[in-house]
This record gives structure tokens, C-alpha cells and sequence, in this order.
């Protein structure tokens, strides 16, 4: 994925004020790999219910 869907640096510093752990760079690919799962999947659940909006409802992270 060419696109950066996730601030590296609020992530890492997430991650550092939460658990004292240092964040690798291949981290921030696969949680903006995950974003977009969950927002392709939101785009096909509002498609499906007719909607152009994606709302809230649409995203199911489990």
C-alpha cells in the first residue's frame, strides 16, 4: 500500500505513553493496512444499505 492511513508519530507515542515500548516501522504499514480493511468494508456495508455515506454503523472492527 503506497498510502499512510495512521500518524506514525501518534501511534508511537500511544504506544510509548501506554506501555513504555518502542514502535517499528513495519508497525505503522500493517495498522494502515487494517484501516483500510475496515474502510473498505464500510464502503461495501453503506453500498449495500444505498447509501454515498459512510457512517459509524458501517465499521465493524471484529
Amino acid at each position: 500500500m503506497a498510502d499512510v492511513l495512521v500518524i506514525a508519530s501518534k501511534v508511537k507515542k500511544y504506544i510509548k505513553d501506554k506501555a513504555e515500548m518502542n514502535t517499528s516501522a513495519s508497525t505503522i504499514e500493517v495498522l494502515s493496512n487494517a484501516v483500510a480493511k475496515l474502510c473498505d468494508q464500510a464502503i461495501e456495508n453503506a453500498r449495500s444499505d444505498g447509501r454515498k455515506t459512510v457512517k459509524d454503523r458501517d465499521i465493524n472492527p471484529e
